[in-house]
């Protein structure tokens, strides 16, 4: 690879960096400042990778272990929607993943530096969560209890917190808590639940 294609992956990287960088702060918190960091390095080892080798030091390991959590569930209980959740997370799955919103989807968040809230729709939100995929090593992603549920058979809201482990490289490790609040729809008693809204509770 010459230099001219290298620095032109670096330009372009580069730019990938700025547009997560604000969806990466409202998501993750104040843990996005070494978020960012951690993944414009990891973004720099990659390309320097092409110069001695094809293999990716960032591509996902093959989970071999037979646990429940790796089983997709037919979504039709909040708890299985939860678990699909945490499925794409865990296999960096963006097909599974865009299975779990609706098509007017919309994921809410407080910027404290503007001091108002800022929304985004679900192709935003989609090429987010790919960026986050493939720009990591390894994500594991766990829910703690629902602390707050109401609603009926097809429509509700729910209040969880979650832990989320984001590894870059094994040198690069980022642990931290998060809150959701989702209402959650379906057709019918029969249909897959799907999340309508996401608010971002997290504190900064």
């Amino acid at each position: 690879m010459s230099n001219e294609q290298l620095i032109k992956i670096n330009k372009i990287n580069k730019n990938v960096f700025i547009a997560h960088y604000s969806c990466l702060r409202c998501r993750f918190g104040r843990q996005a400042l070494l978020i960012v960091h951690c993944f414009y390095y990891s973004l720099l080892i990659v390309n320097c990778s092409l110069f001695i080798s094809c293999f990716n030091p960032f591509s996902p390991r093959i989970d071999n272990t037979t646990s429940n959590e790796n089983i997709i569930t037919d979504q039709k209980t909040i708890e299985g929607l939860f678990q699909n959740f945490k499925y794409a997370y865990t296999f960096k799955d963006s097909t599974i993943y865009g299975q779990l919103l609706s098509e007017d989807f919309v994921f809410t968040f407080f910027d404290y530096d503007l001091g108002i809230d800022v929304s985004w729709d679900r192709a935003t939100d989609m090429k987010t969560t790919d960026g986050l995929f493939t720009n990591t090593q390894d994500l594991k992603l766990i829910w703690n209890n629902i602390v707050y549920e109401e609603g009926d058979s097809i429509l509700t809201d729910v209040k969880r917190s979650f832990n989320l482990t984001i590894t870059f490289n094994p040198n690069d490790v980022i642990s931290f808590q998060g809150f959701v609040d989702m209402t959650l729809q379906r057709p019918s008693a029969n249909d897959k639940w799907l999340i309508k809204r996401w608010r971002d509770l997290t504190n900064p």
